[in-house]
């Protein structure tokens, strides 16, 4: 083996174990999923002295200490052998972490820590919940012990203590006394690929209550705001995939059930009284019915004839040129007399990736995998 396969296939060896089975984050002990290469406390003692077959090249002293002053990825995977059984103590307001409870206990006993939110500015709030925006290069310490706590919960991510590049966006949920943290994602200041987010996580206690929706959201937000089309940064794990499915199919059902509407989303039936219907317009086309139906709405200011609702119901958001052109109207008589109306709309799929500002791969990909895409 070459020494850049050797260094592979150890790094592999230290990570595909936990190094630490519980951390214990607040008021929450959360279960640890993944590897993270937390520095070792000074007070923890050296690792045997490797041998030739399992010693890393390059690296002329390869104890605990060493490691643990380092930046790589073997930070902190060095003599635990008791890894299922070891805690880790993190303060959920600067995330600093601590080998031992008593430091832990002191640290929240004595006020060390005086922090009532992340260290940055509002960029989003609604309610309790506040995203903050912090940047790498200023808050680098904090953001570092940030990274550091994501990686036990992300899998996909090799990115610890260089974050002058990165921006944070941090979810906390606010009470009568400090803001609480639910989740986060960072993204790059500068992408050259048009990524507007690099990791996602939210801590295991606040899932499955559409936080980890909100952040996507946003991070699309933020993109559509700099004039760009935004996508994730690959690859994908697997949680990060089934979210962002998610969210893809979502926006796109919500624009085709707009699109494909008939009536103003917030309007369920309009009763027409004493209304006799016009059989000249029985032998025009739909277009020249949905044409007419727009000049009688001009000449009346104040409703149809005998319409029960105002017009102070707002009207649907106004569709995409493109689309408003091909959109048809189809009216069919049914046996008992009524009729039933359908909408057609002929668009590409580069256009329905444009109306719902999303790539077109990542459009075609939703819509294949929820059986709305065929091919001819």
């Amino acid at each position: 083996l070459t020494e850049e396969e050797f260094d592979i296939q150890h790094h592999k060896q230290i990570t595909s174990r936990r190094n630490f089975g519980k951390v214990n984050f607040g008021q929450w002990q959360m279960k640890t999923w993944y590897f993270s290469p937390y520095p070792l406390s000074e007070s923890e003692p050296d690792a045997p002295p490797p041998d030739s077959e399992t010693r890393i090249p390059g690296v002329s002293r390869a104890t605990v200490r060493s490691h643990g002053r380092t930046s790589d990825l073997l930070a902190g995977g060095l003599g635990r052998d008791h890894a299922e059984k070891s805690i880790l103590w993190v303060c959920d307001r600067c995330f600093k972490y601590m080998a031992e409870g008593t430091v832990w206990e002191a640290h929240m006993a004595r006020n060390l820590c005086t922090r009532k939110n992340p260290p940055g500015k509002k960029v989003y709030q609604r309610g309790a919940h506040t995203i903050w925006e912090v940047d790498g290069a200023k808050e680098k310490l904090y953001c570092q012990n940030l990274s550091l706590f994501g990686k036990l919960f992300i899998d996909v991510k090799t990115l610890f203590f260089d974050c002058d590049s990165f921006l944070f966006y941090l979810l906390t949920d606010a009470d009568s006394q400090r803001d609480h943290v639910l989740g986060f994602f960072s993204k790059e200041k500068v992408s050259y690929d048009d990524y507007n987010l690099a990791c996602i996580i939210v801590l295991p206690p606040y899932q499955r209550k559409g936080y980890g929706m909100l952040m996507i959201e946003f991070s699309y937000e933020l993109s559509r705001r700099a004039g760009r089309v935004g996508t994730p940064e690959r690859p994908l794990s697997d949680l990060g995939l089934r979210s962002y499915l998610t969210y893809w199919i979502s926006t796109i059902l919500r624009y085709f059930r707009h699109l494909l509407s008939v009536m103003p989303l917030d309007l369920s039936s309009v009763t027409t009284l004493n209304a006799v219907p016009d059989f000249n317009l029985l032998s025009t086309s739909s277009s020249d019915i949905e044409s007419h139906t727009i000049a009688r709405k001009r000449r009346k200011t104040k409703g149809w004839d005998g319409e029960a609702h105002a017009l102070s119901v707002p009207p649907p958001p106004p569709l995409d040129a493109s689309h408003a052109l091909q959109r048809t109207l189809e009216t069919r008589a049914n046996s008992d007399g009524s009729a039933t109306t359908h909408a057609v709309v002929k668009c590409s799929l580069a256009e329905i990736a444009r109306a719902t500002n999303l790539r077109v791969e990542d459009a075609a990909f939703a819509m294949s995998e929820c059986g709305l895409l065929y091919c001819r």
